[in-house]
């Protein structure tokens, strides 16, 4: 078997196929395929069909040193994993006693008799390294075949994971000849991702060298840009540094909308301020119904700086809960940096917080007008520094909370790091 660079995931399931079930496991094999220092060429999902199935996986060994396929492994008809990579690769089945034993003992253990149809678990492709499974019925398999590897693992989570940490990643370490993946990622906020390309691609190609060839990735979510930069090799400490000097050029270029070079999340870097300062902040809610909120307190520890807040959807509330003047929302309207202010003010007050921000908008599909039209979105942070924004973004109503979210987070973060007015 030949040194191992390269890896395909085929997640088998037709139910994965739906809207009801995601395919997570090719993520976690794909992170842990990365540490290892193998690169992932390709992930597929295929449903339970013998013909898609098969085409699929000889597609991926093509293109991939080792094959994962994952599920498929079960003791029904439509389990077919097993069959279709066995006359992929021109191998009989065979029953292994020392497996039957092991499913029988399972069920022993449960005082229930073993339904036949799991007889089937025990039948493997010959030459094939049976990988144990105390969590289920079905063991995975290790198949070397040439100068390629092909390994079988079972679908639910529960089973995989500690399969692959457990008999995988040590085999797949040994014939990666030492190899590693490194990977440094430089976080935006508040530019779109052209803009932060424009500035990005100058310097491409002052990170990397014949000696460390570094692949640049520009990745795109609502709110943040992400740019990876990613490089494989034996040499740990070169690619490293490397990879340094990259991410500090990307920095110094982007400047302050750079809000993450350690990994960490907008929320978490914004929370650090905070709990920097010794400050807590309170958020009121509009138009984001307490996304804003639950963002926040989804970072471990944030009770040390997340005070609390309110949704403050109707101007009722708006004035009841926050104490926002009724003659300011009469002369402004709801969406308006007066109101906005107000309700910041108004949160931090209420509850106490050093920070008080406030989110008010038009999410869509309607409410807009000529003059406000949907996406409209007004944010507003007080406190020892005070700053209001009015923004518009685009996209549909999830699109424009999300915009809304971060970019209130991202308020929060610049008031905390800045020096008060």
């Amino acid at each position: 078997m030949r040194e191992l660079r390269s890896a395909g995931i085929v997640a088998v399931g037709s139910e994965l196929l739906t809207a009801f079930r995601q395919d997570t496991n090719s993520l976690f094999l794909a992170g842990r395929l990365n540490d290892l220092g193998i690169g992932v060429r390709a992930k597929a999902v295929v449903g339970d069909h013998r013909g898609d199935l098969a085409a699929v996986i000889r597609e991926a060994m093509a293109r991939a040193d080792v094959v994962i396929t994952t599920g498929g492994l079960g003791p029904t008809d439509d389990d077919l994993t097993r069959e279709v990579v066995a006359d992929l690769l021109g191998l009989p089945m065979e029953e292994r006693p020392e497996i039957l034993a092991v499913i029988q003992a399972r069920f022993e253990r449960r005082r229930v008799p073993m339904p036949a149809i799991n007889r089937r678990q025990a039948q493997v492709p010959r030459g094939a390294r049976a990988l144990a499974n105390p969590n289920g019925t079905a063991p995975g398999l290790w198949i070397e075949t040439g100068d390629q590897l092909v390994v079988l693992l079972p679908g639910p989570p529960r089973e995989l994971q500690p399969m692959f940490d457990t008999y995988v990643a040590p085999g797949l370490e040994a014939a990666a000849g030492g190899r590693r993946l490194r990977r440094r990622v430089v976080k935006v906020h508040g530019r779109s991702e052209s803009q932060v390309e424009e500035t990005a691609y100058p310097i491409y190609s002052q990170i990397g060298d014949e000696a460390v060839p570094v692949e640049t990735t520009i990745l795109a979510t609502p709110g943040q840009i992400e740019l990876h930069l990613t490089a494989a090799g034996t040499d740990v400490p070169l690619i490293d540094a490397r990879l340094d000097d990259g991410s500090r050029r990307l920095v110094a270029a982007l400047g302050d909308v750079v809000f993450s070079d350690d990994g960490r999340s907008l929320e978490k870097v914004a929370g650090d301020a905070l709990k920097a300062r010794g400050w807590r902040v309170a958020a009121a809610e509009s138009c984001t119904g307490g996304l804003l909120l639950g963002r926040l307190t989804d970072v471990p520890g944030s009770s040390t700086w997340v005070a609390g807040g309110v949704v403050a959807y109707a101007n009722e509330v708006k004035i009841d809960q926050l104490g926002v003047p009724r003659d300011v929302l009469d002369a402004h309207g709801a969406v308006s940096e007066p109101v906005a202010l107000a309700m910041a003010h108004g949160v931090r007050d209420r509850l106490g917080a050093d920070v008080g921000v406030a989110i008010t908008g038009i999410a869509g599909p309607d409410g807009g007008t000529e003059t406000k039209p949907v996406g409209t979105v007004v944010i507003a942070v007080t406190g020892p520094k005070t700053v209001v924004k009015t923004l518009w973004f685009p996209g549909d109503r999830s699109m424009v909370r999300a915009f809304s979210v971060a970019s209130a987070i991202d308020l929060v973060r610049r008031v905390s790091l800045d020096p008060p007015a």
